[in-house]
């Protein structure tokens, strides 16, 4: 399923300052470009020092703003001109120069000007030496401008322009890009609380040895970042794993399946999504002891019984909330997974074959099939899993307004 992209069409203002890093500003247009934004380009006359307007001009096709003032066409207001209709605007590289004059609402040149005269939203990568950027100043004026609701995409660490290795190098070209979309991304889930499990549970043998399976968390992080770019307040429990929780959602560590029953039915009640990504172990050792057992005592020893069923759980309570399941299976795939989401009483099953390439477990990428309780069916190709998690919240969302439509409040 191939998704629109979010520049496509949109009309992007690209502010560049006098900075060394200026010149990584061409790769930054011919990206926006390339991916179907209209980008007009604002120098400051400094930037004009590192770089030619003649650059920026042949890559956009429109005339670039540096100085309003000169060439004797005054027919128009260059700084108001150029801002009509934008949609987005971004300055990178923002020195601290401009940074300051941002935040004090300074406009004594075009691109100061025009900024003020945005009716849009406006991201800024500051690009400086590292002791400009921990400057106390420099730190407070961009605390100014997150709290006017400009987005600061934080700058790099590494070998800077000035000789040292610090922070203070611009963000790379791709995370800019993908800060400037998020301003794009539809906020359906603003004010919902999300809830959602992900990786492995451990279910101790003994005091070396845990039932397990190979989930490294991907899926069920990946669903949560796309629940939070979405606008959610997200919690997420995990099991144990190697990836770092998404900024702005809460972690909730776990280890055995006990935690995790007892950790979700206590955020439950507050809850209006839940999507259970977690590989929760479905059996544990009825006995579990504190030494290490020997070898031929195994055998013996160790005996099975059922983990609690979380989802089931969940789906008795009656709460109104929409509850998503995940299914691994290798036989019967869609059936088996169509009698589970029935069976547990979900809104919404998202079932992998385990058997097929690029699905599953320790992989980057998924293909799944995502089916609701109203019939909907979509099978998706082998794609990453970050992908694969935005479709389905894009599926949740989807699902909602289903139900507000079979459901409508008196």
């Amino acid at each position: 399923m191939e998704q629109l992209d979010l520049l496509a069409g949109k009309s992007i203002l690209l502010g560049v300052s006098g900075s060394i890093a200026a010149y990584k500003a061409v790769d930054l247009l011919r990206r926006l470009s390339g991916r179907g934004a209209v980008v007009r380009v604002a120098m400051t006359q400094h930037a004009e020092c590192f770089i030619s307007r003649l650059t920026f001009e042949t890559l956009s096709g429109l005339p670039v703003l540096v100085d309003e003032f000169s060439g004797g066409n005054h027919t128009t207001i260059g700084h108001i001109e150029i801002t009509d209709g934008l949609d987005a605007a971004i300055v990178a590289p923002a020195t601290a120069n401009i940074i300051g004059k941002i935040a004090a609402g300074i406009a004594d040149d075009s691109l100061t000007s025009a900024l003020l005269a945005l009716a849009c939203p406006l991201v800024v990568a500051p690009a400086m030496n590292e002791r400009m950027y921990c400057n106390p100043v420099v730190k407070r004026n961009i605390a100014a401008l997150r709290d006017m609701g400009v987005r600061v995409i934080e700058p790099d660490s590494g070998d800077l322009a000035c000789g040292v290795s610090g922070r203070g190098r611009l963000a790379e070209t791709e995370r800019i890009i993908e800060e400037l979309s998020s301003v794009f991304i539809r906020h359906e889930l603003a004010g919902r609380n999300v809830l959602v499990t992900a990786g492995p549970t451990r279910e101790a043998i003994d005091a070396v040895r845990f039932i397990s399976n190979p989930s490294t968390g991907k899926m069920g992080y990946a669903v949560a970042a796309a629940a939070k770019e979405r606008g959610a307040d997200v919690i997420l429990v995990s099991g144990p794993t190697q990836v770092a929780p998404p900024a702005g959602v809460k972690l909730i560590p776990v280890t055995s399946a006990e935690d995790m029953h007892k950790a979700v039915l206590n955020i439950f009640p507050k809850i209006d999504i839940v999507i259970m990504a977690a590989a929760v172990s479905d059996f544990k050792p009825s006995q579990v002891s504190s030494r290490k057992i020997k070898k031929d005592e195994a055998m013996e020893l160790l005996k099975l019984e059922r983990t609690s069923d979380i989802l089931k759980d969940l789906g008795q309570s009656g709460k109104d909330c929409i509850l998503v399941g995940f299914a691994a299976e290798t036989d019967n795939v869609e059936r088996n997974a169509t009698a589970k989401m029935r069976d547990k009483n979900l809104d919404m099953i998202v079932v992998n074959d385990l058997l097929r390439t690029g699905s599953g477990f320790a992989v980057d990428t998924n293909a799944v099939t995502i089916i609701d309780r109203f019939g909907s069916r979509t099978e998706l190709p082998t794609l990453p899993k970050t992908e694969v998690a935005k479709i389905i919240i894009d599926a949740v969302v989807k699902l909602m307004q289903k139900s507000a439509s079979a459901h409508p409040h008196p």
